[in-house]
């Protein structure tokens, strides 16, 4: 593979950009799901929402899935976890226990484990404009979050929620890689739709047993709990990961890794809008860096 002939198209980066906004969101209205309602229980109706939505879309485009070889259905099973079940149910038990800027942070890890395990299980070279790209990119990250912050990132009290959450990352890299491969042989829409639909079946009962742990019904769930749920289940996991695939699809996985780079960036917008927090000097030097960073990523 000559990866310097492998652009990114715009239609893809349009798509990456919107995407990692909605992942951006979602740590943000991840908090505010928590608020009220348990872990597992919010990453369940997240799973069954956007499960509806995958079905229905399938529908309304009349594909099939048409899968023969036992193999690939444990393929996707085992996609489907470091996806969607583990994947979320990790994250948003770790964003329970930490900081929304915190889970934001590691999101910028994201890329660096996409490109080394796409070089060795892809055969995607790592060349030195992409190194750079990269480098480029997660001093970018280290700028808008401030020296000041970074050091006092307060892991003393959100060891177990960090911990949580860069695991999650780590696992939506081999996702990606994973997802990537098998692209060659299912459409973007009939991975997507599987994956979500076997997270919500395996997710649903955890959901169900949390909920009669913690004696919570339907009706007591917070409206503002509701919609955060419907925000995730709808944007986040549903939208956001179809733009997401139909990128990599075009693309290699490095070069559709680095735009999680963008999702630090984007939550501080984010948290500016709706928390009403102010954006320093810093802010706009590290997003030139992190744009900066894709290009060369892209370019290389």
């Amino acid at each position: 593979m000559n990866s310097k002939k492998i652009k990114v198209p715009l239609t893809s980066k349009i798509a990456l950009l919107v995407a990692c906004f909605f992942w951006a969101a979602s740590f943000i209205a991840s908090k505010v799901a928590l608020s009220s309602v348990p872990a597992l229980t919010v990453v369940s109706f997240r799973l069954i929402i956007s499960a509806i939505c995958f079905l229905g879309w399938l529908l309304f485009s009349g594909k099939r899935i048409k899968i023969k070889e036992p193999a690939w259905w444990w393929k996707l099973l085992l996609l489907s976890f470091f996806g969607t079940g583990l994947h979320y149910g990790i994250q948003t038990i770790g964003i329970g226990y930490t900081t929304a800027s915190n889970a934001s942070v590691y999101a910028a890890t994201g890329p660096v484990t996409i490109t080394i395990i796409a070089a060795l299980f892809l055969g995607e070279k790592i060349t030195w404009k992409k190194a750079m790209g990269i480098g480029c990119a997660l001093i970018g990250v280290f700028i808008i979050i401030g020296i000041d912050n970074i050091l006092a990132f307060g892991l003393k009290g959100n060891v177990l929620g960090d911990f949580l959450v860069f695991t999650s990352i780590f696992m939506w890299g081999i996702f990606t890689v994973m997802g990537k491969d098998m692209t060659r042989r299912m459409s973007v829409l009939e991975i997507t739709t599987v994956v979500t639909v076997m997270g919500a079946i395996y997710m649903a009962p955890l959901g169900i047993i949390e909920m009669s742990r913690f004696s919570l019904d339907l009706v007591s769930i917070p409206l503002e709990a509701w919609l955060s749920i419907v925000f995730l289940g709808v944007t986040c996991s549903f939208l956001a990961t179809l733009l997401y695939f139909f990128a990599l699809d075009k693309t290699e996985s490095q070069k559709v890794g680095v735009y999680l780079y963008t999702i630090p960036p984007m939550t501080v917008v984010i948290a500016a809008i709706y928390l009403k927090e102010n954006i320093g000097l810093n802010f706009f030097i590290g997003v030139m860096a992190v744009l900066f960073g894709v290009y060369l990523t892209e370019k290389g």
